[in-house]
């Protein structure tokens, strides 16, 4: 029996394209034998959207927070088809609270209960990968950015300074995989993403580009092909410095980095589709060009129509879209779509965050991939079309 990898959260943006990788024999023909896919809610072959495979087993709806450690390991014993050949794990799990201790405990509990289960199950674990992100930089701060005079962004970087340090569960996160790991056969590595660009087949919290896919195919409805839509965000916005994180970049590095541990044991990655920075002002023109839309600069002192905002006020001009091209429903006026999500990603991040690479690529070496600003969005795009969510 070879590889099995089982990948908690695969529904989610990074998860699913986890999947969507080893499904795709990356990063060679029968580099695993078995892809168990764990999902909180029920998730079809054909609604998933991953490449037909007799490898992949979807088990949706165990709750790693219910009952003891014993009661859980039994039941992953139970629902998960050779449990005890568990050789990799992609955590892609993550449950959102707004009290940052609540969700320090709630997501901290998650990887613990999660690893400390696959560990008793399988003498095979040799690896887990964990995605965290640019937080770890402390640019959801905003204006308290510290790194604002140390870009592009290291690894090397120290953490965030307290109070903001002990609010983050990226780094209980670590410590644990270092403590539970310390003196064992498997090991770990982080990979950290900027904004990830990519399809979720359910409703994301924070799935930007399905607020765009679904804002942009109802602003060409409403005023047809070839219309101007100004940029969301403010004119400082526009012009600001990051690099994207296209899924398929980050979930290919994790896997590749989860089969070479001589490289990358207890290693931390940012994980982005090229090493030269990008902005909206390159970008939206080409996100809007997928939609037969011109993409322009936000108006003077001011911006763009809010995309989740259009969407809410225009939802019944959406439903009537959904009923005219046969879509799948439940994308507009669902609950897990945070609809700040959008402001926040274009508008309230108005300065440069820009990352480093070298780590990444030397990692990686002669199987370096990298994305276009085309290649990450209209890929995305083309998914969500793909499963009727957008016309």
């Amino acid at each position: 029996m070879g590889n099995h990898a089982l990948v908690f959260g695969a529904s989610g943006i990074i998860g699913w394209a986890t999947v969507n990788a080893l499904l795709s024999e990356y990063p060679t023909p029968g580099a695993f034998d078995r892809v168990t896919a764990l999902t909180n809610r029920p998730l079809s072959v054909k609604d998933a959207q991953w490449p037909a495979s007799d490898k992949l087993n979807i088990v949706s709806g165990i709750d790693l927070l219910k009952g003891n450690q014993a009661e859980l390991e039994k039941t992953i014993q139970e629902r998960v088809p050779s449990s005890d050949t568990i050789s990799h794990v992609y955590f892609c799990a993550y449950l959102m609270d707004p009290e940052p201790e609540k969700e320090i405990q709630i997501n901290v509990d998650l990887l613990k209960r999660a690893v400390t289960a696959v560990e008793s199950l399988s003498a095979k674990l040799s690896f887990v990968v964990i995605p965290t992100g640019v937080k770890t930089y402390g640019v959801h701060l905003i204006d308290q950015f510290p790194f604002a005079d140390q870009l592009p962004l290291k690894e090397s970087l120290p953490a965030i300074p307290e109070p903001f340090k002990s609010k983050l569960f990226y780094y209980p996160q670590i410590d644990l995989l270092k403590s539970l790991s310390a003196g064992k056969p498997w090991t770990w590595a982080d990979v950290i993403p900027d904004i990830v660009v990519g399809f979720v087949p359910n409703n994301n919290a924070y799935c930007l580009a399905q607020w765009l896919a679904l804002y942009l195919s109802l602003y060409r409805e409403v005023n047809g092909p070839g219309a101007e839509v100004a940029f969301p965000g403010n004119e400082k916005s526009w012009k600001i410095k990051s690099n994207d994180s296209s899924q398929d970049i980050i979930a290919r590095f994790a896997v590749y980095a989860s089969l070479h541990p001589e490289i990358t044991s207890e290693e931390r990655y940012n994980t982005s589709d090229h090493p030269d920075w990008t902005t909206w002002e390159v970008k939206w023109p080409i996100i809007c060009d997928y939609f037969g839309l011109k993409g322009v600069a936000p108006p003077a002192g001011g911006s763009g129509p809010e995309p989740s905002a259009y969407i809410a006020e225009n939802k019944d001009e959406w439903f009537e879209i959904e009923k005219k091209y046969g879509l799948k429903g439940g994308t507009v006026g669902n609950e897990r779509s945070l609809a700040s999500v959008p402001n926040f990603l274009m508008n309230m991040f108005d300065f440069d965050r820009q990352v480093d690479l070298t780590k990444l690529h030397q990692a990686w070496g002669d199987a370096k991939e990298e994305r276009d600003v085309q290649g990450a969005w209209h890929t995305a795009f083309d998914r969500f079309r793909a499963a009727k969510i957008i016309p």
